[in-house]
């Protein structure tokens, strides 16, 4: 199993707002696309929030064909949508990870 791993980083003041959208709109669309059989939204705990709330959204998938087939074909519309959306609200890193 893969988990690609978003780390997001959310001014304070769009922090609920992006939450919602993640909830609502983004995790569903992004799991409507068969690539990932479950999607985990974390908020990290016990660190400085004084320049926003950093959360981890965690996708699952079987292998890496879906994670590279989602990379492919679908990540950059995703991206771009929340760009659009919150744009200059927030910092992003992924990462992908194995689970042994």
């Amino acid at each position: 199993m893969v988990i690609y791993n978003v780390s997001v980083k959310v001014e304070s003041d769009s922090a609920e707002a992006w939450v919602k959208w993640m909830k609502e709109e983004h995790i569903p669309e992004l799991l409507q696309t068969g690539l990932f059989s479950d999607c985990r939204l974390c908020r990290l705990m016990e660190i400085d929030e004084s320049d926003g709330i950093t959360f981890s959204a965690q996708y699952f998938c079987n292998g890496m064909n879906e994670y590279r087939t989602y990379i492919a074909d679908h990540a950059q519309i995703m991206r771009d949508r929340g760009q659009a959306r919150f744009g200059g609200k927030f910092v992003a890193f992924r990462s992908v990870m194995e689970v042994l």
